[in-house]
């Protein structure tokens, strides 16, 4: 395979993503961490499974940043996990930290490549991780509303009892509570929610994606998800890779979009070869617009913590 994936972490939502990622079987991936043996222990065991699995992609473990070199895609992960009472912001400084020492080695070994951000608090990491590369603005996203989008798909099917691919859901906003579900362009099969689920439930779908990592968080006590944010990094990459052209919220650099700009922020995008190719923009009614632009403004209050004007 002449097509490289660098992952950034070997924990549990690295480690994940490289092990989706081999069985897409479109790329080979080398998953990079500090501490020695745990990459290079995981990139074996996966890669072995591929006789099993069906797929030829390697997955090479390395400690060496270096090793990223030539990477098409890369694909941030590592970083603090959030601890049960832990917000995401809770976390800014000390990841941004991390952050930037990973995109100082990107910029040096992965110049060209398309770098997508998972790790927490994602709009601001994602941000912070585009300012240190100086990478073009479409080369640098978050996953945020892939992930949102994905989570509230889900419960609209356990709510109906209906196939969660027939299902298409709309995210906006921040990647943490602030962010904005638009059970208006959410459809079933192309059905609008709103003509088979009441009102109060609707609200209730609503409300629990908001939360939904943090419900993730207080179950497993120790820890936050990790399949669904593997599996929707796994989804970008492919919309990348196949030039998909590809309609997903994510969260991109907005030059004025919904009245907003100079921040990252969830809003729905097409992906394809170039990263972000288009900003979308819906028309939103003033409680959503309200909301989103809250959102932009309490991301907005966090970046002048983090230095940023």
């Amino acid at each position: 395979m002449n097509k490289k994936i660098a992952v950034i972490g070997a924990g549990n939502v690295g480690a994940t993503t490289a092990m989706y990622l081999a069985e897409a079987n479109f790329a080979d991936v080398v998953m990079v961490d500090i501490i020695e043996g745990v990459p290079q222990g995981k990139g074996l065991d996966l890669t072995q499974a591929g006789p099993v699995r069906g797929y030829n992609a390697s997955v090479l473990g390395s400690n060496k940043m270096a090793d990223i070199k030539g990477a098409d895609i890369v694909i941030m992960t590592a970083g603090l996990p959030r601890k049960p009472g832990m917000s995401r912001e809770d976390l800014l400084n000390k990841n941004a930290d991390i952050i930037k020492s990973v995109a100082l080695a990107i910029k040096k070994y992965a110049p060209k490549s398309t770098v997508i951000v998972i790790s927490n608090p994602l709009d601001l990491m994602t941000f912070h991780m585009q300012k240190v590369t100086g990478f073009p603005k479409n080369r640098v996203l978050g996953q945020a509303g892939v992930l949102d989008s994905t989570r509230m798909r889900t419960f609209i099917s356990m709510e109906l009892g209906v196939a969660m691919t027939d299902i298409q859901a709309m995210v906006l906003g921040g990647h943490g509570d602030t962010m904005v579900p638009l059970p208006r362009y959410t459809t079933v099969a192309g059905i609008p929610i709103k003509e088979l689920i009441p009102a109060d439930r609707i609200k209730a779908i609503a409300q629990r994606t908001a939360v939904g990592g943090g419900e993730i968080v207080k179950l497993l006590k120790t820890g936050s998800a990790y399949y669904a944010p593997a599996a929707a990094a796994v989804d970008m990459c492919r919309a990348i890779f196949n030039d998909e052209k590809k309609v997903l919220p994510a969260s991109a650099y907005l030059t004025g979009q919904y009245g907003i700009k100079d921040i990252y922020i969830g809003v729905p995008v097409v992906l394809g070869a170039n990263g972000v190719e288009k900003i979308l923009e819906l028309k939103l009614t003033k409680g959503e617009s309200d909301s989103l632009k809250q959102s932009a403004k309490t991301y907005k209050e966090h970046l002048k913590i983090m230095g940023y004007k």
